[in-house]
């Protein structure tokens, strides 16, 4: 980068040198896998890390893949003989992927890094230099236009959204382009927005590269370039979420008060739905005194959509302003001036009475239901991505429930979700526990306590068996009146469908 901003980016109307390139980088086995081989585990995370030592160690050689590093994730100059080796070096320079540097020697314009798809796809991602690893990570960059690359912010909202075959999809808030790149495999039409032009050039190069078909790229914020009339199956946004005094940052600062944008965000989505389309973002939240965050959230909901927010992380407003502020570099730069812009993040904390901020995952589905369902949990443990299919079954989930009143339920048929176990807590050497722990193996990972009924009925749900057959057999095994039985439990049948421990059968 130069002080006068980011450099000029290759030209995005070329279809054939991007094709061209692909091929070339391809045949040098410019992939992820390829560049796990060729690194090693320990450098291709620090790469992930934005650390370069490693990486530059391991490629001291002068193989094709070791030179496409050194170009394209390194951005150290190579001599041009060398890269026309592997590239069309003459249709590189024209199309503005490469530029003439020193004397024979030529550097890449734009950071290039090959993305394992989902299905095994070698894909690639165009971010400005020295931007490649988006997020808190200390990027320091400071220049207002720059465009990341895929950060674990991308990467999971990647891998929660659901993904069935769509007619049209919207990506707002493109980047890098990486959602639109996910999109693109499973949605006939594609739009992607951006407020910054040179997100949009950038979309449409990690598209060209990565063999996509090209998206309807629009520019201006939110939902403005979208049109009254249109609507959508899946909207998914990775917006610039962050809570900040002031928009200094347009890839991460959304330059609204507070949680503003992000509350504007969720609240215009649902107008812009088809029956049954899914709306997924990323989100920070403001945690007020004197306020329930869960209520705060809820009232973004708009009408006539379910809505699941998952809460996954809280940092104290010190803790967030650091963390951000490193982000930028801040930190490096002159004391007094990080100072003042830490003052500044709490002072604008403080006039909000903001004691925390929350990070999470926001998902919508437009419903015809005259009861739609909103929950709002925290759950800061691990789980196991993708779960694109864990959200779209959790919203099937809430339909089966709301379709199947008490008595209902008890008609129904249900069988153990795979890879759930059960766990008994008690001292040892007791006979009874204390409690019940049904555990789950997969997906969200959920632990949820039970009561002896509960286990026991979840134990034997092979689908063979009625809900109220199976009740019926434990009130007399454990000497329990089948009625009072029947009566008391459908709650935690309920419970245990809607949290994924139970699947209803036929």
């Amino acid at each position: 980068m130069t002080d006068s901003g980011p450099a000029p980016l290759p030209a995005s109307d070329r279809p054939d040198t991007a094709a061209r390139l692909r091929d070339a980088l391809l045949a040098a086995s410019f992939t992820a896998d390829g560049l796990l081989d060729l690194l090693g585990a320990a450098a291709y995370a620090a790469l992930a890390r934005s650390e370069t030592v490693p990486a530059l160690r391991a490629t001291r050689g002068d193989t094709p893949l070791e030179t496409l590093v050194r170009l394209f994730l390194l951005q150290q100059p190579v001599p041009r003989a060398r890269v026309a080796d592997v590239l069309p070096v003459a249709e590189a320079l024209e199309g503005g992927w490469l530029t003439p540097v020193g004397g024979d020697e030529v550097a890449a314009t734009v950071d290039v890094r090959p993305y394992g798809g989902p299905g095994g796809e070698d894909w690639f991602i165009v971010s400005d230099l020295g931007c490649a690893v988006g997020g808190a990570g200390g990027i320091g960059q400071h220049d207002e236009g720059v465009v990341l690359g895929v950060g674990g912010a991308s990467t999971t909202l990647a891998g929660i959204t659901v993904r069935t075959p769509v007619a049209a999809a919207l990506d707002l808030g493109t980047g890098s382009g990486i959602q639109a790149l996910h999109a693109a495999q499973h949605a006939t039409r594609v739009t992607a927005t951006d407020l910054n032009p040179r997100a949009l050039h950038t979309t449409a190069l990690t598209l060209a590269l990565s063999g996509a078909p090209a998206a309807d790229l629009r520019a201006g914020s939110l939902f403005e370039p979208v049109r009254d009339d249109e609507t959508f199956d899946l909207i998914v946004s990775n917006p610039p979420f962050v809570i900040s005094p002031g928009a200094r940052l347009t890839y991460r600062d959304g330059g609204m008060g507070g949680d503003d944008l992000c509350r504007s965000l969720v609240q215009q989505a649902g107008e812009r739905l088809t029956e049954g389309g899914f709306a997924q973002f990323l989100a920070n939240w403001q945690h007020v005194a004197g306020e329930d965050w869960q209520d705060r959230l809820r009232s973004w909901v708009p009408r006539g959509c379910d809505a699941w927010i998952v809460q996954r992380e809280v940092q104290d407003v010190t803790q967030y302003a650091e963390l951000w502020l490193r982000d930028a570099g801040d930190h490096r730069g002159d004391p007094a001036e990080y100072q003042a812009r830490y003052d500044a993040w709490l002072d604008e904390f403080e006039a909000r009475k903001v004691r925390a901020v929350g990070f999470g995952w926001i998902t919508l589905r437009r419903t015809g239901s005259a009861e739609p369902v909103v929950t709002v949990e925290e759950w800061p443990h691990p789980v196991e991505q993708p779960l694109g299919e864990t959200v779209r079954a959790h919203f099937d989930r809430l339909d089966y429930l709301r379709e199947h009143d008490d008595a209902a339920l008890l008609e129904s048929h249900f069988r153990l979700a795979g890879e759930v176990v059960q766990e008994q807590v008690g001292l040892p050497g007791a006979e009874d526990p204390e409690h019940v722990v049904l555990r789950q193996h997969r997906g969200m990972r959920r632990a949820t306590k039970v009561d002896t009924v509960g286990a026991g009925f979840a134990g034997v749900c092979d689908g063979t068996l009625s809900a109220g057959r199976i009740l019926d057999a434990i009130a007399q095994l454990v000497g329990e009146d089948p009625v009072l039985l029947r009566d008391r439990t459908p709650a935690q049948i309920r419970l245990l469908v809607e949290q994924g421990f139970l699947e209803p059968v036929g």
